[in-house]
């Protein structure tokens, strides 16, 4: 017996394509202003992030823009082909939401460090110090590295002695680098003080994990990507009259 199996969707996409046939079908006009990001999450009974996603990617397809201190706009009418474009897009191979995605590390993630609580070892624990001492050095060098904070995240994943959890881990930022509406998202961010509040964080997790303490090492990594969450939503909310840019370049 054959079972048929729907590929995964993308809520972001829904709400995306949504507004881009009310474009299409001219309730939205070039020069129009979208509605508030609020105001569409009540109407397509989605939350605010799924929104920003669904911007964010009407914006890499050229038909929005942000104006600071404005709103977002309307400058191009997409193609009819659009409509079949949609309908033939493997949802499995198309782009990840930022946000989603940070969910989905905050789950697996946290239960990750918990887990490795228990198993890690005396080199696991050095590795990342030196990891913590990089980003150290690149945010008081002023270098815009990301690289010892993904490392920071592998080497707690590698420290659960589990190969599995460790390719887990390993794919999730992979799944990020190769994300062009995370790097969107992300590439603004400019605002040396979050930087410094992650850092943070990352101390609060190695403390949990040098004293085996798998529900701090837990809690410590949940609140970690909570914060972050919660600092690229306050940057990127377009809504907001401070915001400056960090959206959209």
């Amino acid at each position: 017996m054959n079972i048929a199996i729907s590929e995964p969707k993308r809520l972001y996409q829904e709400i995306g394509f949504s507004l881009q046939e009310r474009i299409l079908k001219g309730e939205f006009k070039v020069g129009d202003r979208l509605p508030p990001e609020r105001d569409i999450a009540e109407e397509m009974e989605v939350s605010r992030s799924v929104v920003r996603e669904a911007i964010i990617m009407l914006e890499l397809r050229g038909l929005v823009e942000v104006r600071k201190g404005s709103g977002v706009y309307v400058i191009n009418i997409p193609s009819k082909d659009s409509q079949n474009i949609q309908a033939s897009m493997p949802r499995s191979s198309s782009d990840i939401g930022p946000f989603e995605l940070l969910q989905a590390r905050q789950v697996i993630e946290s239960e990750i460090a918990g887990f490795a609580a228990r198993h890690i070892t005396k080199n696991d624990i050095q590795r990342l110090r030196d990891a913590l001492n990089s980003e150290k050095h690149n945010l008081e060098s002023g270098v815009e590295d990301y690289d010892s904070d993904e490392l920071f995240h592998l080497v707690i994943a590698e420290a659960s002695q589990n190969s599995v959890l460790a390719d887990i881990a390993n794919d999730l930022w992979l799944r990020r680098h190769e994300s062009s509406m995370w790097r969107q998202l992300h590439s603004r961010i400019s605002n040396n003080d979050y930087r410094k509040a992650w850092l943070l964080d990352h101390e609060r997790i190695l403390i949990a994990l040098q004293k085996r303490d798998p529900e701090g090492a837990r809690n410590a990594m949940w609140e970690h990507l909570e914060n972050v969450k919660q600092v690229l939503f306050k940057l990127s909310d377009v809504d907001d009259p401070k915001f400056d840019g960090y959206l959209f370049p």
